[in-house]
């Protein structure tokens, strides 16, 4: 049985500093199937990329299509990658900036709801965004990427 590549997604973890330490920025998905989850549910804004794109420009491209904003353009902090419980392969990077999360408009992506009725909706990718410290950040993301937060940290020091 041949083995089937892992698909690739890039995201941007972006930060800033306050006095006392610093606050990063995580993305809600939307849609029906996440509306009531919270812990372990939230992501870096991230997406898809084919193997002709670079991974910080999809992660660029991903975090605008995501929050409706482009990321500042800044020199971006690799990372590194991390490995879903889907088999998914994540690739992060970290930029310094500030970003409004009431000016949060993600795009839209369709699917059957509800189940079985035959009628499609829209539904924003990315539901809401949030400021949050390191600790909060560890306790929402998906388990693996929380891995990122540690990396920042590692890489501020």
């Amino acid at each position: 049985m041949a083995r089937r590549t892992p698909t690739r997604s890039a995201g941007l973890l972006l930060f800033r500093r306050l006095d006392d330490g610093i606050e990063v920025l995580i993305a809600h998905p939307g849609g029906p199937l996440w509306a009531r989850k919270d812990a372990g549910a939230w992501s870096l804004p991230k997406g898809l990329y084919d193997s002709d794109e670079q991974p910080e420009a999809a992660a660029r491209r991903e975090f605008t299509e995501e929050l409706g904003t482009a990321p500042p353009d800044v020199p971006a902090v690799e990372l590194g990658e991390v490995t879903l419980a889907s088999g998914k392969i994540v690739t992060g990077f970290a930029i310094e900036g500030d970003l409004d999360t009431a000016t949060v408009a993600s795009n839209t992506f369709e699917m059957q709801w509800p189940p079985r009725s035959g009628r499609m909706q829209a539904f924003p990718e990315v539901d809401r965004a949030q400021w949050v410290d390191p600790a909060t950040a560890r306790a929402k993301l998906n388990p693996a990427q929380a891995a990122f937060v540690d990396r920042l940290l590692d890489s501020l020091r």
